[in-house]
């Protein structure tokens, strides 16, 4: 989500008038942007898409985990947090030579400890579960870089969930989908397999203007220079939008408890508000607007999987069997009914377009944590496959002994 993320960051750059936010380079995991203590405020508030907000400490090229401890150890880490609060040491590595990353997170709680001792003659307490400080860091085949998060808990934990299905997507992973899909508010809004919400719940956030960050507490609120006026400024300039005087986002699921769960989902994320919510299963859907009115919309969803679509239908058949038979359906549905609307699916199932039987006109890489996954974008355009499926069998049979023959010819 990197290009998304580049995006939206200079979306906040403009819209807080902030004059020192700067987007830089995208990398891998990630996107390099530049500003004052502020900016790292605003992009943990309205950032929907970032993970963290990582402040970059120091950067050097290493030979050994001594290269590590030293570049730690010459931190003014006492400058940003005191030797009572707790910390937690993380670290992630690509094409690094080092073979031990247990062994070089802690030189780092090391170094960071050492220091704290040799100023005060006391060091800081490790807290891997709730810490008040996370530090980071990153190496890569040469260089190696140290971070102070200013988040605290992944940005994605927005603090209005607390019910989830079994396999619930993350809240930015969404953002990132809704944005990847185009969707904006005002647009119609489709999920037919909601689950717990998630994507519900996000775009309900964005056309009612609510900040990610405006439910919860960060970790640059525990640095010793932290000022909440500006804070609170930021947080009271917050302007949500008009209230929308009819609905444009929509979902089902198959399951009426996930169906409630949604419902709960909404209630807790602040949303004021219709969501209109059914309990169908997804083969049966229909548009929920009316084609007059709107003309299209956007259809997206996280299929189920797996064990997970077990409750599609028939538990006696094979898992093969019913995935084909439920996509079967599905696409039948697709075609015949949403003429004009452009369907996005969400699946680490990369075969599913084969069982929709429909071509992508777009595939989107995206990584579920460690799973590989694909946002599949389908234009359900009105032509050849929805007036073939419209067609009964018997009376497609008469159109094709009334047509006149094709002339042949022989070598």
């Amino acid at each position: 989500m990197e290009a998304a993320l580049a995006e939206e960051l200079l979306e906040i750059a403009q819209t807080t008038k902030s004059p020192t936010l700067k987007v830089h380079n995208q990398v891998p995991g990630g996107v390099h942007c530049s500003g004052d203590l502020y900016d790292a405020y605003r992009i943990n508030l309205h950032s929907r898409i970032a993970s963290r907000v990582l402040m970059r400490m120091g950067v050097c090229h290493y030979q050994n985990e001594n290269d590590i401890y030293d570049l730690v150890l010459a931190q003014a880490w006492e400058e940003w947090f005191g030797v009572d609060h707790t910390i937690r040491v993380d670290v992630t590595a690509i094409k690094s030579p080092l073979k031990s990353l247990e062994f070089i997170t802690l030189k780092i709680k090391d170094a960071v400890c050492d220091r704290f001792r040799d100023m005060y003659n006391k060091r800081p307490s490790v807290d891997t579960r709730e810490p008040d400080m996370r530090i980071a860091g990153f190496l890569d085949q040469r260089q190696f870089t140290i971070y102070l998060d200013t988040s605290g808990e992944a940005l994605f934990k927005r603090g209005w969930r607390t019910e989830t299905g079994d396999a619930p997507l993350r809240e930015n992973l969404a953002a990132g989908l809704l944005r990847v899909s185009g969707w904006k508010p005002g647009v119609p809004l489709f999920d037919p397999m909601c689950g717990s919400g998630t994507i519900l719940c996000e775009a309900a956030q964005m056309v009612q203007g609510v900040p990610p960050g405006a439910r919860r507490r960060f970790a640059f609120e525990k640095f010793h220079d932290f000022d909440p006026a500006p804070w609170q400024d930021m947080k009271a300039a917050i302007k949500p939008n008009p209230l929308p005087s009819e609905p444009t986002i929509f979902g089902s699921d198959i399951s009426g408890d996930m169906v409630a769960m949604t419902r709960h989902n909404l209630k807790c994320a602040g949303i004021l508000f219709e969501v209109p919510l059914k309990q169908i299963e997804a083969q049966q859907v229909q548009p929920p607007v009316p084609v007059e009115q709107y003309g299209s919309g956007i259809l997206l969803t996280n299929p189920p999987y797996g064990e997970r679509i077990g409750v599609r239908g028939d538990s006696s058949l094979e898992e093969d069997e019913l995935a084909k038979s439920f996509y079967a359906d599905l696409s039948k549905t697709l075609k015949q009914r949403f003429a004009g609307w452009t369907a996005f699916l969400f699946t680490a199932d990369l075969t599913l377009p084969k069982m929709l039987r429909l071509k992508e006109s777009r595939k989107t890489p995206f990584f579920n944590g460690a799973l590989e996954c694909r946002l599949f974008r389908f234009d359900m355009v009105a032509g050849f496959n929805r007036r073939e499926e419209a067609i009964p069998a018997k009376a497609a049979a008469q159109e094709k002994a009334a047509a006149p023959e094709e002339p042949t010819s022989k070598e």
